[in-house]
């Protein structure tokens, strides 16, 4: 091998090692998007999966008491339109702000949302 040979490989060898080195440092910003844009797409879906669940929570109080005023207006033998729930409600505000500090207060103790499953949970571990 000459000696211009073996000049040129060791630049090019030289330069290899140079852009190893700026490609390692990009590699940090890049690994630091990476995982920041993870963890805020998993903070995100949890955010929403509460809120769903939050949502459904309540629709189905609102379901519950519309229930309650469909038969109880049944009983009474009045056709539960939306202003007979209405007047219904505003008649048994006291009884409903009751069963919903229950409610209320079961939510927040942690009976109304369910928890993620853990991974002993699902099998894993």
């Amino acid at each position: 091998m000459s000696a211009a040979e073996k000049a040129r490989r060791q630049e090019h060898q030289q330069r290899a090692y140079e852009l190893q080195i700026l490609g390692g440092a990009q590699t940090w910003a890049l690994k630091g998007f990476l995982v920041s844009s993870a963890s805020i797409f998993g903070l995100v879906i949890d955010a929403d999966n509460y809120l769903l669940q939050y949502e459904s929570s309540l629709r189905a109080a609102e379901n519950d008491i519309r229930r309650q005023a469909r038969n109880a207006l049944a009983r009474e033998g009045r056709i539960a339109t939306e202003g007979e729930i209405r007047r219904w409600r505003i008649e048994n505000k006291e009884i409903l702000e009751a069963s919903t500090k229950v409610k209320a207060r079961s939510v927040s103790e942690g009976e109304g949302v369910r928890e993620r499953p853990t991974a002993a949970g699902r099998g894993g571990g």
